[in-house]
């Protein structure tokens, strides 16, 4: 729900403290619209953060990270993620898309999980993503993955099909389900559902 500004007698930019209120603000309204996710009150600042846990299947590291804080993405945090989603095969770090990390919290409020995330594949180089092609259909040639914009992720706890449910009605990307390999594909290009 969006909330109606308080009207001011004076210019509210004439303050600095109201311009950073303002943009704080801003930011949380526009991950809300993103996400569909109600904006906190006007008078209450977003200081808690967005955490999250992380536990790479193949490389067997774990990460538990605030990767915003005070209205921003903090980048020591964000190349941690980054370094942690890199193509493990060629060790090619890439930026993560911070709009797919949001997608991520989103799920662990939505669930009410916050078990570490395990992660399938994340980043993924153009050379890996040709290898993986060749030996399975199921890998796109312009993968999103090879843009930071994918994950194949699992969440245990939830149910697979209720992980893949939440992050449809997100409608954030693209989301996949995979029952027989047991994990969900979710990426932040134009929304579109598929699996079984």
């Amino acid at each position: 729900m969006l909330l109606t500004p308080r009207r001011f007698e004076v210019d509210p930019d004439a303050h600095p403290e109201c311009r950073h209120r303002r943009r704080i603000l801003g930011g949380v309204a526009a991950t809300a619209a993103v996400l569909q996710m109600p904006v906190a009150h006007a008078n209450i600042r977003p200081l808690h953060g967005r955490t999250l846990r992380f536990d790479h299947l193949h490389t067997g590291e774990q990460l538990d990270t605030t990767y915003w804080s005070e209205g921003r993405y903090l980048k020591t945090s964000l190349a941690d993620i980054n370094y942690l989603l890199r193509d493990f095969r060629t060790e090619e770090v890439h930026p993560i898309d911070p709009k797919l990390l949001d997608l991520l919290h989103y799920l662990q409020l939505e669930t009410g999980n916050d078990n570490p995330f395990q992660i399938i594949s994340g980043y993924r180089s153009p050379k890996t993503n040709a290898q993986l092609r060749a030996s399975s259909s199921g890998v796109a040639k312009k993968s999103l993955h090879m843009q930071g914009k994918a994950l194949d992720i699992r969440l245990p706890g939830t149910p697979l099909k209720t992980l893949h449910r939440i992050a449809c009605n997100a409608k954030v990307g693209g989301v996949g389900l995979y029952t027989g390999s047991n994990f969900i594909h979710i990426d932040t290009g134009r929304v579109r559902y598929w699996g079984s």
